[in-house]
């Protein structure tokens, strides 16, 4: 418009000549005098033909476009005629200039303050902090995925700031609906802000980019001004309607990041467990002030935000359905929603629905990374490694173009460190449920589980060989050091774990109980015990069902491994009870013994000393006839360790020194290093302390060459004791330090808060006078349930 009159006046000013002209030709360029102005109004009078009118409608045009100069009401781009009629047409254009009512403004159009707005302080000052006319951020982006409380969050700050009077000029709020089916147009955005802005559709240019620059224009003639785009899905969509002056703001909601838009990025996280808390009981008490519900079960409330994964959407809607049954307590919607196969079925209200926000979302993505975002549904761990990623889709390489896009939309998340990811639990279900209703897609999520399966398999079972590996074996091909190994395996220890879980299902059976064997060492080196009766109980019940005796007695003996470190020795008495009968009615002679050694181990546990002292001797009877002479060390060392128990101290000693000789014959240098620990503990009871200091340093020197934290604090807090029977107490307090640091190296927390506690004794106990001292650190031999590799280390406990 503002170009048209400019055209006008230049060729008015063409054809008068003279002053007129002159006056003219400054009007058209911006630089004409104040003064003079007005004479141009006559003039384009008389040069339309005299009427009089046109003079005022013409002046009144000017004066409202901008009352004052020339350079007021005259940017380079458009005049204001609202209100107008065309009288003729003048060198190609229209001139409107019927005088008339401006059309409406809807410069408040700002949403009512979310009910029930709760949390989100931090994200609430950043914002605020953003908005702030000191800062010289134009472009505000919050993303974060859907049902997160985007657009609560920007409505209730920009109620916040505009409370402030940051901005005088109004609020234009616009959904562009960018997940729709048909998202807003950055066209059809302009056109609905210009109406806004009170620009009449009859003026509105019909080009998109005739439109920008009005919407530009127009909004440098008013006071600063917020733009809420909510709902973008794309950069372009933002784009054009961002003002031309840095006074105004612009504060944009998407599920996707949008950096490319150089904007301020405030990205959204689900809730906190106590905002999510605070977020059910305000919701209830807005439709009913009296319900306390939420207060009067907390441990019910708390379960349903986890349940509910913390997220805002699926948070009202879980209020909304207690709101409208009242009598319903908060433990019966929980429990609903854990005992359902879809959780999200029950996440909808009727008018609300968590499952419907996510495909929004998912529709949108291209057939990779949907496939990608259905396979990560699928993984067995709460995150997804690289590698575990690139098994998943079936390539050599990870899919990270596809993963770092995925995070943009805020479907994927980072996990804990660099090249992991994880999936919020509710995207984890919708994913779950695309493969689970389409068999294509099951298919396909069945091939992926298998090819994670089996690289699980293969990779563990390298780390495996490096933890067990000694200098008699073949040199490792992977993992340059057993700390490399140990490092691999405690990153992927859940998806490992969830992995085993797999064996439930038929398909799976086989692999997944290979990998039991390959995890045993591991989560007892790492006394991982809860794991390791999780991953043991699913390859018994497994076993059983199909049959598969000697797997079953196998899993049975690692149970009862488990359940003595934990704590458990009368259910490890009746596990390793189980492994025995099996393995003798098998006739396999070799894993009887085991068995029988592993239960004298659970009996000692269980304090039934004399009945421990025969099943070793059944063990060592058994391993000598089947010429087994590691077997027979094995049962020796464990029969010292009863003995001990059962005050045949003499005897004990014995036990162990057989065991020490047999394991040094064998070669087997960590198990010699068990025996001279144990022998060492024996010649302390027996007065002997100075022979007893020598064992445990030799124990000592082996360990520490197997990197052993836990046994490297049990040899150390051996040797603190004999320093306390020979009365030298700042040794002792040395060694029970030391002990410490290698307990808690060695992931045995409870063994290292004890020894600093016995350090701490000896500190402020006169020297005299030894602080109470602690049992002896034993060091026991599990038999394992099969053969392994020569010299390969034990699973030992304390």
């Amino acid at each position: 418009m503002r170009a048209a009159l400019s055209a006008l006046l230049a060729a008015l000013a063409e054809g008068a000549g003279g002053d007129a002209g002159r006056v003219l030709a400054e009007a058209a360029d911006g630089s004409g005098r104040p003064e003079a102005l007005p004479d141009w109004g006559d003039r384009v009078a008389e040069l339309l033909g005299g009427d009089p009118r046109v003079a005022g409608a013409v002046a009144a045009a000017m004066e409202r476009s901008a009352p004052g100069s020339a350079a007021d009401w005259y940017d380079g781009d458009h005049s204001d005629f609202r209100g107008g009629v065309f009288l003729r047409e003048v060198v190609g254009v229209q001139v409107v200039i019927q005088q008339g009512a401006a059309a409406p403004e809807a410069l408040a159009s700002l949403p009512p303050r979310p009910g029930g707005f709760t949390g989100r302080e931090e994200e609430t000052a950043e914002l605020l902090r953003a908005l702030d006319d000191s800062a010289a951020v134009l472009v505000t982006a919050v993303s974060g995925l859907g049902g997160i409380g985007k657009t609560a969050l920007a409505v209730e700050t920009a109620h916040l700031a505009c409370g402030e009077g940051w901005f005088p000029g109004g609020v234009l709020f616009l959904d562009l609906h960018g997940y729709d089916e048909q998202p807003v147009s950055a066209d059809q955005a302009l056109q609905s802000l210009l109406r806004a802005l009170g620009v009449a559709p009859e003026h509105i240019p019909a080009t998109a980019d005739d439109r920008a620059v009005l919407y530009r224009s127009v909004l440098a003639r008013r006071g600063t001004v917020l733009v809420l785009a909510d709902n973008a899905s794309s950069p372009d969509q933002v784009r054009p309607l961002l003002p031309g002056e840095g006074r105004h703001r612009v504060l944009v909601t998407s599920r996707d990041r949008l950096p490319q838009l150089g904007a301020r990025l405030v990205p959204l996280d689900q809730l906190t467990p106590g905002e999510a808390w605070r977020v059910l009981d305000l919701a209830l008490r807005i439709a009913d002030p009296e319900d306390s519900r939420v207060v009067d079960d907390a441990e019910a409330t708390g379960q349903l935000a986890d349940l509910c994964g913390h997220l805002p959407l699926a948070l009202q809607i879980a209020a909304a359905l207690l709101a409208e049954d009242p009598g319903m307590p908060v433990a019966e919607l929980a429990g609903q929603l854990e005992a359902s196969r879809d959780r999200l079925v029950h996440l909808d209200d009727g008018e609300r629905s968590v499952r419907a926000a996510f495909e929004l979302s998912y529709r949108r993505l291209p057939p990779e990374q949907a496939r990608l975002l259905r396979l990560l549904a699928l993984a067995p761990g709460p995150e997804v490694s690289d590698e575990v990623a690139a098994a998943l889709v079936g390539a050599d390489a990870p899919p990270l173009r596809d993963l770092r896009a995925l995070a943009r939309a805020h479907l994927v998340e980072r996990g804990n460190g660099r090249g992991w990811w994880r999936l919020h639990d509710l995207v984890r279900m919708f994913g779950a449920g695309l493969v689970a209703g389409n068999m294509r897609l099951w298919e396909e999520g069945e091939e992926a589980r298998q090819r994670v399966l089996g690289f699980y398999c293969q990779r563990a079972g390298e780390a495996n060989y490096r933890l067990r590996w000694v200098p008699s074996m073949a040199a490792p091909r992977h993992f340059a050091d057993r700390g490399y190994a140990l490092a691999w395996m405690d990153a992927e220890r859940a998806g490992l774990v969830g992995a085993v879980l797999w064996a439930r299902e038929e398909r799976f059976a086989d692999t997944a109980l290979q990998l039991v064997e390959v995890l045993v060492t591991y989560l007892n080196w790492r006394r991982y015990f809860d794991d390791l009766i999780t991953v043991c109980h699913a390859a018994q019940e497994v076993a059983h069902r199909t049959g598969r005796r000697r797997r079953e007695a196998t899993a049975w003996n690692h149970l009862g491994l488990a359940l003595r470190h934990a704590g458990r020795a009368e259910e490890a008495v009746d596990a390793h009870r189980r492994a025995r009968d099996l393995h003798r009615a098998a006739g396999d002679g070799c894993r009887e013994a085991a068995a029988w050694n592993n239960l004298g181990l659970a009996l000692r546990h269980a304090s039934r000393a004399e009945e421990a002292v025969d099943a070793h001797r059944r063990a060592r009877d058994l391993y000598r006839a089947a010429g087994d002479g590691r077997g027979e060390a094995t049962a020796w060392n464990n029969l010292g360790l009863a003995l001990r128990h059962a005050g045949q101290v003499g005897e004990a000693v014995d036990a162990h020194r057989r065991a020490r000789d047999l394991y040094r014959a064998a070669e087997n240098r960590r198990r010699e290093g068990m025996a001279w620990n144990n022998l060492g503990s024996a010649l302390r009871d027996a007065g002997r302390l100075g022979e007893a200091a020598d064992a445990h340093h030799k124990a000592l020197e082996i360990y520490r060459e197997f990197e052993d934290g836990f046994h490297t604090g049990s040899a150390l807090h051996n040797l603190a004791r004999v320093h306390e029977d020979a009365h030298r107490p700042a040794e002792a307090r040395t060694c029970y330090l030391q002990a410490a640091e290698a307990f808690t190296r060695g992931n045995a927390p409870t063994e290292a808060a004890r020894d600093r506690a016995q350090a701490e004794a000896l500190t402020a106990a006169p020297t005299d006078k030894p602080a109470p001292a602690s049992p002896p650190a034993r060091t026991t031999d599990s038999a394992p349930p099969a053969l392994p590799p020569p010299n390969a280390p034990d699973t030992a406990g304390l």
